[in-house]
């Protein structure tokens, strides 16, 4: 059974849109994963995560995509770089990740309402 949650409780998580500017391989992982750099725009600029998106996505096909990301955790030390974000997304029926991304644009840094 899911755990309910309050408003205050979700209203901690901070999901924000930002565009990626730069992804690339990161043969270091243990599990296949690109080192992905994304603009959030305004006080949070941009920022570097690794994401475990190899099956539906290529690196070059990642530029320019919109994705929704928690930008409160703290920073995780994932090999050798340092994890600033969570991109989120949803198993497909195989296990693999897609995206979470808005239907259409909106302005980096819009957090989730």
């Amino acid at each position: 059974m899911t755990e309910t949650i309050s408003w205050a409780d979700f209203a901690k998580v901070e999901l924000k849109i930002g565009t990626v500017v730069k992804a690339e391989e990161f043969p270091e992982a243990r599990r296949p994963a690109y080192k992905v750099w994304v603009d959030f725009g305004g006080d949070l600029g941009i920022k570097k995560s690794s994401a475990q998106i190899t099956v539906h996505y290529k690196p070059e096909e990642l530029i320019g995509k919109q994705i929704v990301a928690v930008v409160n955790f703290p920073p995780k030390q994932i090999g050798p770089i340092q994890s600033e974000f969570l991109l989120t997304g949803f198993y497909d029926e195989n296990g693999d990740v897609v995206i979470a991304q808005p239907e259409r644009a909106v302005p980096n840094g819009s957090r989730l309402v």
